[in-house]
């Protein structure tokens, strides 16, 4: 988890990485944030994301993206 953290933070978020719910519907991700976010994470965790996985609930919590890293990455 903290080497996704890391990675949103590297996104420059106003915002509570540990709490927020909302970083897509809150817009505080946009569509270019998420090209960069699912790159980083196909380098950082070895994980592609496929097209069906790219859901703002997937990815409206760092918690919520690191449980979908988890679960692609047990494939």
């Amino acid at each position: 988890m903290d080497k996704l953290l890391e990675i949103l933070r590297e996104l420059n978020l106003e915002t509570d990485l540990q709490t927020e719910t909302a970083l897509v519907d809150g817009g505080f991700l946009d569509s270019f944030d998420l090209v960069t976010l699912v790159a980083e994470i196909d380098n950082a965790f070895g994980v592609v994301i496929p097209p069906e996985e790219l859901t703002a609930e997937n990815f409206n919590s760092a918690r919520a993206l690191y449980d979908l890293i988890l679960r692609l990455s047990d494939g």
